[in-house]
């Protein structure tokens, strides 16, 4: 962005630099913006603007580059993303710099983004709203004024209940977990959505390669769990007992919300808990994770058409 001293660069020795001063005051002194200004303080005179003049400038050129704005990754101006304006301080003539519209955006969405975690979660369900859900059905209605009221109590702190969404297969379920964690994260509330299967999976390529402890850490002192299609991960005693049932104590102990999705009732995911490896039953094993689920969350059907995605 060229300077008012870069342009009088140009004149010098020139037989007629008082006539090119002369115009680019009146320019600078005339412009739009430095004219309204100047009539909203008239106790600012001429000479005094005049000793602001190089600010003016600047101020001319990067406020007409915001006019004709090229977008945020082409800024020009000397801050990127930065808007000028002008202001009194002291009786002098000063350019303030604020954050232009598509700097805001951009640094709320960096904002959401960092609120939003999640692992093994699909792009659109990432980009979900309640906006654009679709109320098919009275069951459908139900979820979704649960996930909404959820959202709401958030207000006035963390609810103590989670909520439980099961439903078949392809009926909105993951959709709506992302719609909360996007309505979360627009009150500032971090949350973390992750896959099951794929997460608990990965828990244990983590015993290799040390990240393991941070990775239980983050979803037992998340403020917000989601854990999607939990009851279609492939069980282990181990997976059960040392990462689901050592995640949700530290949530209970800690009255941090944890909110479902499955394909099974409650009573479908406390059979498929209590299945060993070897084909046998740990009922009290179960048990005593169901115990968690049940008392710290609200069982909410979620119907519509089977393979209906949102």
């Amino acid at each position: 962005m060229e300077s008012i001293q870069d342009a009088m660069k140009q004149w010098q020795g020139s037989k007629n630099f008082q006539e090119q001063f002369d115009t680019l005051k009146n320019k600078v002194l005339n412009d739009k913006y430095v004219s309204e200004f100047l009539s909203l303080h008239p106790e600012v005179t001429e000479n005094a603007a005049i000793k602001s003049l190089s600010s003016l400038y600047s101020f001319c050129n990067e406020r007409k580059t915001c006019d004709a704005c090229p977008g945020l990754e082409a800024c020009p101006n000397m801050m990127q993303g930065y808007q000028p304006s002008l202001n009194l301080v002291r009786g002098t003539i000063e350019v303030t710099y604020g954050k232009c519209p598509l700097k805001l955006k951009e640094d709320r969405q960096k904002a959401l983004t960092t609120l939003m975690k999640s692992y093994f979660i699909p792009q659109e369900i990432l980009q979900a709203s309640f906006e654009r859900l679709y109320t098919v059905d009275s069951g459908r209605n139900e979820a979704i004024q649960h996930a909404v009221d959820f959202v709401k109590a958030v207000s006035s702190g963390l609810p103590a209940k989670g909520l439980y969404f099961h439903g078949k297969f392809g009926t909105g379920k993951t959709y709506l977990l992302g719609a909360i964690a996007n309505s979360l994260a627009e009150k500032g509330v971090e949350s973390l959505l992750v896959h099951t299967p794929e997460f608990l999976h990965e828990m244990k390529s983590s015993l290799n390669n040390g990240t393991f402890s941070q990775k239980m850490d983050m979803l037992k002192k998340v403020p917000v769990l989601m854990l999607d299609d939990i009851g279609a991960e492939h069980l282990t005693h181990w997976v059960r007992d040392e990462i689901i049932g050592v995640i949700l104590q530290h949530r209970m102990m800690e009255k941090l919300p944890t909110l479902y999705s499955s394909n099974y009732t409650l009573d479908l995911l406390a059979e498929h808990l209590a299945f060993d490896q070897k084909g046998g039953m740990e009922k009290m094993k179960a048990l005593r994770i169901m115990e968690r689920i049940r008392h710290l969350s609200i069982p909410v059907f979620m119907g519509g058409e089977i393979n209906y995605r949102l």
